[in-house]
């Protein structure tokens, strides 16, 4: 819950509240009165108990005012973040009970070894800093600027005054990076963040940062600048750290990396408290130098808006999508199957695809793949594997990662430290509630950026399999999430029972129908050839039946439905069975994602068996 919200829940309850946090107070007319903030008795501390102002308190000897939220933090002499756990507690709100737990291996970061000294007056740095960047020298300590002859030292404290990354600029030139690597990503700035703060600028760089904190704004920057992707890879590090604040101005870089990192960074951290900073030059530095006056600054603060509505989109915006469908042989986006020899099948953002395949027929391994493949190609995934424990179907996962039968304990833990890069559980192994799913999923790319949700399975909801409409809702509430976050979403379903073992079923076989089909983007139907098992199991083939039989394909990914692509592509596969992975020839071998070394020194094998199909 955000700031206000709470403050408004015990503006409800204002006279308990002044009650518990100033107890030696008396009740006069329409107010809690003491003498401070301390408790003491007298009457220059009042706080409102009924009508509009409820829950509104103002010491009129030292001229301190807001609601009782900010009363709770002074009272108790305590950060915001522990006046808001302390409050949502009081209040019977158990703030931590629903917050989603992953199943999810952590970097681990090392710590700067650089402690940097703050910047000293008439430096190169410092003139660097005061002259040509106009920041003055309460701003520079505010930020406990560091230096080394030729550079800036931007130290990243933690909200609690631990130093957890450092970045360096040189003042001559436009060199710039961290001092080394491996450290956790964080945003500068919490040095000088005021502990009463309930808003918060966010900018693409540290200069920018300062300059707000000029205009009296608290500000801070991004590790990495703008841009999509990896770049806010530190929002699931600071998420917690900026629920204290009720808005968070958002004020890049007016420009395309700029506008793009506005745009994730909004969609994660809440439509419903960013507001987009239109500032009248490049940054916030630019308008600094420019002379931009606090009171323009300010007015350009109260004129920030929330993004516009995803629906709601200028023409020209399309202009990237519109050249790539003159020409088909771009790299279009989204991720592709493992399978090389299938081009026009594509994963799309916004995008929901539906699975689905007879019990035993392997569609969960062939989604698995594609998770895996995935990965591989830079996603990040989240999965909801409802009928398996997270660690039989890791397990599985762990062998079509390494392409071993029984990998060896270490290998083991290189696959997983590769997982828990980009892959997290949901981690439920019964009947799922959908609405708590997609309360989750939603913590999930916001928290961690995940844009690749996979459900395994549909019938493990909690939505009875006669009952069509649940059944069409919960999709068409699916279709809005991935238009929504521009995440692609795969649903595993099954089918009908008929004669699917003999031949493959089709999208109207889904369990669900129409109801269903109609509303995904994507319809993939998985059939396992049973009958060339059966032939296999015969005692009296030649090696040239065996040869011509092994031909055969062992499993099809039919393509029935792909309404954003040119083509629905019927794919022959066949299984590895030490890897799990499903290829794309006869002959091919499996593709190792994990790289390990297989030997130690003293030859212990690392890898595990089945190594010799490399």
């Amino acid at each position: 819950m955000r700031p206000a919200e709470i403050a408004q829940l015990l503006a409800r309850n204002a006279e308990a509240v002044a009650k518990h946090l100033l107890p030696n107070g008396k009740l006069d007319s329409r107010e809690w009165r003491c003498g401070s903030i301390s408790g003491e008795a007298g009457k220059s501390l009042g706080v409102h108990l009924h009508g509009d102002k409820s829950g509104i308190w103002s010491d009129f000897a030292t001229g301190q005012t807001g609601d009782l939220l900010d009363l709770w933090r002074e009272v108790r002499n305590i950060s915001m973040p522990e006046a808001m756990a302390e409050a949502a507690t009081w209040l019977g709100l158990n703030p931590g009970a629903k917050k989603p737990t992953f199943v999810r291996q952590q970097k681990a970061f090392k710590k700067p070894s650089i402690k940097p000294a703050e910047a000293v007056a008439g430096s190169p740095v410092w003139q660097y800093l005061t002259q040509e960047r106009k920041l003055s020298e309460a701003t520079l300590k505010a930020y406990r600027v560091g230096q080394t002859p030729k550079s800036v030292l931007f130290p990243c404290y933690n909200p609690t005054g631990e130093l957890v990354m450092t970045k360096w600029r040189h003042v001559a030139g436009k060199k710039f990076g961290v001092t080394e690597a491996d450290m956790r990503p964080a945003l500068f700035g919490w040095q000088a963040i005021p502990p009463d703060a309930r808003f918060v600028a966010i900018t693409e760089g540290e200069i920018d940062a300062m300059s707000l904190f000029e205009y009296q704004i608290p500000a801070l920057s991004v590790p990495f600048g703008g841009g999509t992707g990896a770049k806010h890879d530190w929002i699931e590090h600071e998420f917690d750290n900026l629920e204290r604040f009720d808005v968070i101005y958002i004020a890049m870089d007016a420009d395309d990396v700029g506008r793009q990192a506005a745009a994730e960074i909004i969609d994660r951290l809440g439509r419903h408290r960013c507001r987009v900073v239109e500032l009248p030059h490049k940054d916030a530095n630019d308008c600094l130098r420019a002379g931009l006056s606090l009171a323009q600054m300010q007015e350009l603060l109260s004129k920030a808006k929330t993004l516009d509505p995803s629906e709601l989109r200028n023409a020209a915006e399309y202009v990237d999508g519109v050249i790539a469908a003159f020409n088909p042989t771009q790299t279009e986006i989204g991720f592709s199957t493992p399978w090389g020899k299938c081009k026009t099948l594509k994963f799309r953002p916004g995008e929901l695809t539906i699975v689905a395949g007879v019990n035993g027929h392997g569609k969960s391994e062939g989604v698995g793949h594609i998770t895996l493949d995935a990965i591989a190609q830079g996603r990040r995934a989240c999965v909801a594997s409802m009928e398996f424990k997270p660690q039989r179907w890791l397990q599985r996962l762990v062998r079509q990662a390494s392409c071993v039968e029984q990998p060896a304990d270490p290998y083991i833990g290189k696959i997983m430290e590769w997982l828990g890069n980009s892959l997290w559980v949901f981690d439920v192994s019964t009947t799922a509630k959908r609405e708590r799913m997609l309360e989750v999923f939603g913590y999930a790319r916001q928290r961690y950026g995940i844009n690749l949700f996979v459900i395994d399975n549909m019938s493990k909801l909690d939505i009875d399999p006669d009952d069509y409409n649940k059944q069409r809702d919960f999709v068409d509430k699916l279709t809005d999430f991935a238009k929504d976050h521009d995440v692609h979403i795969i649903l595993v379903a099954h089918l009908r029972k008929g004669d699917n073992d003999e031949k493959p079923g089709g999208k109207f076989d889904v369990l669900g129908g129409g109801s269903i089909t109609n509303l995904a983007d994507t319809v993939l139907i998985w059939w396992r050839n049973r009958k060339k098992e059966e032939k296999l199991k015969q005692t009296n083939l030649d090696d040239i039946e065996v040869s011509n039989i092994q031909k055969e394909p062992d499993a099809l990914c039919l393509c029935e439905k792909q309404r954003n692509g040119e083509d629905e592509p019927r794919i022959t596969l066949w299984f590895h069975k030490a890897s799990h992975q499903f290829l794309p020839v006869p002959s091919g071998s499996p593709r190792r994602y994990v790289h390990f070394s297989t030997t130690e020194p003293n030859g212990t094998d690392f890898a595990g068996t089945d190594s010799e199909v490399f």
